[in-house]
């Protein structure tokens, strides 16, 4: 775990020539847009970014992120924990024009001005990362869903409301009551 700061920007030419290696944490309220997912501003967020250079002479950042968090069941409403993983290779190019030469195993990174924002980039993985769909394990929602359906202790089971379908079934032909 780490206990160090990611930080927040870095010139990704200088890093990649050196090929240097940061490592840091963030809380998810560094992170805006990925905050508005959760449920909760708790949890932690990890981040790993290796710059290289490859026989291309690209830049090259290898990011790898992992988060625990919590998002909201999308069956009960509840909050759960959710533990992302996530970790792309990306090549640094300066416009569309370069990102379009690009071969297809490397997804391009525009980087229009320097210091690049790595804090930015961890979050784009994050948001990338995060599950289409979220579900409790069905016994988990179906015993929470089953507190919010019990009727009131104070209320009657059926209301002691007349059904208003019931004058229809006088109607029918054949009924005789």
């Amino acid at each position: 775990m780490f206990t160090e700061p990611l930080p927040n920007a870095l010139d990704v030419r200088k890093a990649a020539t050196r090929g240097v290696s940061v490592s840091g944490a963030l809380k998810p309220l560094n992170l805006q847009r990925f905050r508005d997912l959760l449920a909760t501003d708790e949890g932690s967020i990890e981040a790993t970014l290796a710059f290289s250079r490859d026989e291309e002479n690209r830049y090259l950042i290898q990011v790898s992120v992992t988060a625990d968090v919590s998002i909201i069941c999308q069956r009960c409403l509840e909050p759960m924990p959710v533990h992302v993983e996530t970790g792309n290779l990306l090549a640094v190019v300066w416009n569309d024009e370069y990102a379009s030469e690009l071969p297809r195993s490397l997804e391009a990174l525009i980087v229009a001005e320097e210091p690049c924002n790595l804090w930015e980039l961890v979050e784009e993985e994050l948001i990338l990362g995060m599950p289409a769909f979220s579900y409790h394990a069905a016994q988990d929602c179906n015993e929470i869903l089953n507190g919010i359906s019990q009727p009131l202790p104070d209320e009657p089971e059926d209301g002691g409301k007349p059904n208003p379908f019931n004058v229809l079934a006088q109607l029918k032909p054949g009924n005789k009551h």
